[in-house]
This record gives C-alpha cells, structure tokens and sequence, in this order.
C-alpha cells in the first residue's frame, strides 16, 4: 500500500486485512508518520511491514515533462545505488492503474477485473490508502485470489 497521505481509509484496510489474516506492507512517507504516528505503530503491531516511500514523494503528475525526466532520471543514477547501498531493496509493483486521485475513483468493479486480468506469479499490486474503490474492493479482491489458488506472501517471506 502507497500511504504518501491517509486518506480515512487505512483502519478499514487494516481491519479487512486482520479479518482475512492477512499481512502487507505499508510504504510510508515521512509526513504521514509524522501526522499518523499510531496508525503506523498499529500496522507493526499487527505484524505488517513498513516501508520507506521517501520523505515527499512527488506527485509526477503534476509535473512538467523536464522535471518527471530528471526524477526518473536522477533515481535511476543515483538514489538506487544509494539505496542499495544503504542495506534497502527497492521494490517495484507489477500490478497498477489509477486509484491515488481521490477525487477520480475507478469502480470496484473496475479494479476487480484489473487483478482478473493481470495476477501472475509473484504479482506485487500497488494500492493506494487513500482509495475507497480498493478498500472497498479489497475483500473481493482477496477472495478472488483464494479462489485462483494465489497465496499472498509479505516481501521479507519472498527474500
């Protein structure tokens, strides 16, 4: 989950994923620890992994062609070799659309049939907490998967 702001959705989350015995990582940027300390503290204790999302993370979409250039750019010759470095794995998703605009929402339906489509082996979904369409989908989304016979597996089970 991309957790660059809360949006109101990630104690629904939580509560689905705790229902479902589920764990999943939480990628945090630093003004949502700062402005959410106890629901960051709740994810560790509810055995979920916490990740770093950077400090401000950028809305690329907002910005100009140059400036999307140079962030792709500069991440890709720089901060990588850094992170690694550092000890970090960066970690790509494999399975994504637009859900991070609240006020632009898909349907569930929508984002149902994208993990109909597009689940594979070892998929990695990037969900958005400040998304309704996935946190009201994510219960179907889980049963879907249980029914392909996908096991879900946080990222330190997969190292």
């Amino acid at each position: 989950f991309d957790c660059g702001y809360e949006g109101g959705y990630t104690r629904k989350i939580l509560k689905t994923l705790k229902k479902e015995n589920l764990k999943a990582i939480f990628f945090v940027t630093k003004p949502f620890i700062e402005e959410n300390p106890k629901l960051v503290k709740k994810m560790k204790k509810e055995g979920h992994l916490v990740g770093n999302h950077t400090c401000t993370h950028p809305q690329l979409s907002k910005c100009n062609v140059a400036k999307i250039r140079k962030e792709i750019n500069d991440c890709a010759k720089t901060a990588l070799k850094v992170i690694k470095d550092m000890g970090y794995k960066t970690i790509l998703w494999s399975i994504a659309y637009y859900d991070y605009d609240p006020q632009n929402q898909p349907s569930v339906d929508y984002v149902v049939n994208k993990f109909k489509t597009y689940y594979h082996k070892g998929a990695i979904p990037l969900l958005h907490i400040v998304s309704k369409a996935d946190c009201e989908a994510l219960p179907k989304i889980i049963r879907l998967m249980h029914s392909k016979k996908y096991h879900f597996k946080t990222l330190n089970e997969l190292d």
